[in-house]
């Protein structure tokens, strides 16, 4: 797993952020030996598993087609911040961006265990492997901004930058779930991507004022992902339910928080929030773009060539 450095429960602009998890009601209500929820140590992907399989974790249909949307996002992202390792400007980038890929896997992991929680057609849990390496693509839920190619290296720092600082205030909301799982999950997921959101900045502001060179190609690297930022902020009727529940917030309550802290990143860049229309998205309802079927190809070849095989 990721050895990149967990921050302080406290985190920049938001003043104090409370990580523990105030008891285990919800849908998904597990023990505390399972959940193991304090501010020091948070859920992780085995906790899950476990639970699940002992009938302690068993969430209901909206919230794993939540931690399946959530789950989707993170293992699409880790497969195209793979490819950066040996490729990376920069050796020290080989090294950050292979640790946010294994972050953004191990979030993967946990959302898609508590999601094959819920029990399929045929009557059984779905592991983790089970969602990742055997659905097509229009089973997948990820929003359309993670499949985006990874494009020149300002392109996936502007798509880092954008979704780092919409994970964190996702994330963030998330540690006060009724739900006890999404919380634990995300108790753990939001100091880890505290880091990412300053890694990307860095690198806005090291490329948008650095050469002429360097700033042209983060200009137009915003212009590339920003039409696809709107779709992380559309409320449907499945939102709506887990607001009422408190299980999750509408995404558009995250919106004003996310326009105001990468607001101050991009005016200390001195860049301008591009004015472009955003994309007509429809990857939380399976519709995707061309780009995805390359990605799970990709992935899912070997666990399909080789089913049952322990990796």
């Amino acid at each position: 797993m990721s050895t990149s450095p967990e921050t302080a429960a406290g985190t920049s602009g938001h003043g104090d952020l409370n990580v523990g998890v105030k008891g285990a009601s919800g849908s998904g209500e597990a023990t505390a030996s399972a959940t193991r929820i304090t501010p020091g140590n948070a859920l992780r992907p085995e906790d899950i598993a476990l639970a699940v399989s002992r009938g302690t974790a068993k969430p209901d249909e909206d919230v794993a087609e939540f931690a399946l949307r959530l789950g989707d996002d993170a293992l699409i992202l880790a497969q195209r911040l793979g490819h950066w390792i040996s490729r990376a400007p920069e050796l020290e980038e080989d090294i950050a961006l292979g640790n946010i890929a294994l972050d953004q896997l191990g979030h993967a992991r946990s959302f898609l265990s508590y999601a094959g929680g819920a029990l399929g057609e045929d009557g059984t849990a779905k592991s983790e492997d089970d969602l990742a390496y055997f659905r097509r693509e229009h089973e997948f839920r990820s929003a359309e901004i993670f499949e985006q190619p990874n494009g020149d290296f300002a392109v996936t720092i502007a798509r880092q930058f954008v979704v780092s600082y919409y994970q964190f205030e996702l994330y963030r909301r998330l540690t006060q779930s009724t739900d006890a799982t999404l919380a634990g999950i995300a108790a753990k997921a939001v100091k880890e991507v505290d880091y990412h959101r300053d890694h990307s900045a860095q690198w806005v502001l090291r490329l948008a004022l650095g050469t002429d060179e360097s700033r042209e190609k983060m200009i137009h690297a915003f212009k590339v992902i920003w039409p696809y930022v709107d779709e992380l902020f559309r409320d449907d009727e499945l939102t709506a339910r887990l607001s009422a529940s408190g299980a999750a917030a509408e995404p558009s309550s995250l919106r004003a928080d996310f326009d105001r802290l990468t607001g101050e990143v991009l005016a200390e860049a001195e860049l301008d929030v591009p004015k472009v229309q955003p994309a007509p998205g429809g990857g939380r309802k399976g519709l995707h773009s061309e780009h995805l079927g390359y990605i799970l190809a990709e992935m899912q070849v070997l666990a399909r060539e080789y089913p049952g095989a322990s990796w």
